[in-house]
């Protein structure tokens, strides 16, 4: 204490004053912050270098399009079978999107278009049996997600997975015809082109058979005979895409037991569930 200094003022010690043990604090907190910053450096730079990152917008605009089908679907027919009917779409897309991806081909998330079913995109590789075989596993998977529900009917005796297993069996069934622009369009187009000719026979005949004139139906249609039928007559003359027609006959063979197979699966489960339901 000085002389002059004021009667009970005395200076404190320097690690005492306020501000000194202010700038302390704060000079401790910014060293944990930087300390923290660099304990997460790493992990900040991997998460914002992941490609998630790159696919969260794709991932959010399938996403959104799965919810949009959904209210549409629930709207027509409840919620209940409008969730297992997206579900199976799903599982149907997935069959394709999994086979490209193993076969290490860019393939887009499954994008759903209310009231048309959804797809997938992908660029055709140079072997056509890749390209008949990722175009085959949807259905694939589909019958399956179908065969599932059937399971699950028959176990619960419920008739509601008996209905969604015989509408999981049709469309897949339907989505095999050998015609453009449906999965069998492109694997009848692999074995033989002219195969294409038949199918656009098969949908012309379900068209009048069942009286499906309906606006969607009609368009498909339209769209299936621009498609498929210049596509057949070409390949009646022998001028065929090299990316879609597979010239080992092995592998043809193997295709077409494979293909025709799982049509014969859908037949007999569509047939058995509809059945079913009738005696039910």
């Amino acid at each position: 204490m000085h002389d002059d200094d004021p009667p009970g003022r005395r200076e404190l010690p320097v690690d005492q004053h306020p501000l000194k043990r202010a700038a302390s604090t704060i000079g401790g907190i910014l060293v944990a912050l930087g300390l923290a910053a660099a304990k997460f450096k790493a992990i900040f730079a991997v998460l914002f270098g992941l490609k998630w990152l790159v696919l969260a917008p794709k991932l959010l605009l399938s996403a959104g399009s799965i919810f949009l089908s959904l209210w549409f679907y629930a709207l027509l027919f409840g919620w209940k079978f409008g969730v297992i009917f997206i579900l199976q779409i799903l599982v149907h897309e997935m069959g394709h999107y999994m086979t490209f991806r193993s076969y290490g081909v860019p393939v887009s998330l499954p994008m759903f278009i209310p009231g048309l079913g959804a797809f997938v995109s992908s660029p055709m590789t140079d072997d056509p049996a890749r390209n008949a075989v990722a175009a085959l596993m949807g259905p694939v998977y589909g019958v399956l997600a179908a065969g599932a529900c059937w399971s699950c009917g028959l176990i619960t005796g419920d008739p509601f997975w008996i209905a969604a297993a015989y509408v999981g069996f049709f469309l897949n069934l339907f989505n095999l015809i050998p015609a453009y622009p449906f999965d069998g369009g492109r694997v009848a187009g692999a074995i033989d082109g002219r195969i294409w000719l038949v199918g656009v026979a098969l949908l012309v005949g379900y068209v009048v058979l069942f009286h499906a004139y309906g606006v969607f139906t009609m368009l498909i249609l339209a769209f299936v005979l621009i498609s498929s039928i210049p596509r057949g007559i070409a390949a009646w003359r022998g001028q065929v895409d090299p990316r879609e027609h597979i010239v080992e006959p092995r592998q043809r063979v193997i295709l077409a037991i494979g293909y025709f197979g799982l049509i014969a699966f859908a037949v007999a489960g569509a047939a058995a569930t509809v059945s079913h339901r009738t005696l039910g």
